[in-house]
């Protein structure tokens, strides 16, 4: 793979920097570009890898992976695009940008793979989805599916699909943080204590989410599975279903994907 830089050393950074090394990548084949000395002294510290500014840290590179804000994404790239060496692999995980936007302003012949990661990669359970440039091949894919394996797990998109990604995956912890949220206060209001209603709530979410996952069952199916008839579960869904919760759900998403499309246009 060669040397890999990361430009753009915020916490989505850190966080594939801290996988990268975990999953087997040596210190010295990775490259950080941060400009704040302190914050440059601070990862070279904590993970033995080389901190230089950005146009010096993409010049030694094969792979380039871009973690910088999306309004940020245009002068980052006139300032290192006469740097990158001809042939790099370059990945995006900037919301929104698309590939045709890198292209752009890329010289000639690279290879580009957008990235639509989420925040759960911090405790190497993030969800990515990534898509190819005109110029990706497979190789560049695999490429691209290795590094962001190491905070988790990857699926390959059409481009076209990813703004629909963003607002399921992408902001879906949020959504799962509101859902966990609610129950606590719920179990509060119904006299738990608070701690009790916390472990009650993030322990419920993280095995009803690892039974999906194991079992392979389709959710409906396993709801059905832990509701009697007539019974208690029975009559919370009642209640659910009476405030239009799946409705809220698909609307809410939907207001994701929009926003999401107007932001990258």
């Amino acid at each position: 793979m060669g040397t890999i830089a990361i430009v753009g050393a915020g916490v989505m950074g850190e966080t594939l920097l801290s996988g990268l090394i975990r999953s087997g990548h040596q210190p010295d084949q990775i490259v950080v570009a941060e400009r704040r000395e302190e914050r440059a002294t601070e990862l070279s510290e904590r993970y033995g890898v080389k901190v230089l500014g950005n146009e010096e840290a993409v010049a030694v590179a094969n792979t380039v992976i871009l973690v910088v804000k999306p309004q940020d994404m245009g002068p980052v790239l006139d300032g290192i695009r006469d740097a990158i060496p001809i042939g790099s692999l370059v990945v995006s995980l900037a919301a929104g940008i698309t590939t045709s936007f890198l292209e752009d302003r890329l010289e000639a012949g690279h290879a580009v793979v957008r990235v639509m990661p989420n925040t759960p990669a911090l405790v190497d359970e993030g969800m990515s989805a990534i898509s190819p440039g005109s110029s990706c091949d497979e190789e560049h894919l695999v490429e691209a599916e290795k590094l962001m394996e190491s905070v988790g797990r990857v699926v390959r998109v059409p481009e076209k699909q990813q703004d629909a990604v963003t607002a399921i995956s992408g902001s879906g912890p949020a959504y799962i943080f509101h859902v966990i949220e609610s129950m606590i206060e719920a179990g509060v209001h119904l006299g738990l204590p608070r701690a009790t209603a916390t472990e009650l709530a993030i322990q419920t979410a993280y095995g009803s989410a690892a039974m999906i996952r194991e079992t392979a069952e389709h959710p409906a199916v396993l709801r059905e599975q832990v509701t009697s008839p007539a019974g208690v579960t029975a009559a919370a869904l009642r209640q659910l279903e009476n405030h239009g919760v799946r409705a809220a759900f698909l609307a809410a998403l939907e207001a994701a994907r929009d926003r999401s499309e107007y932001l990258g246009s």
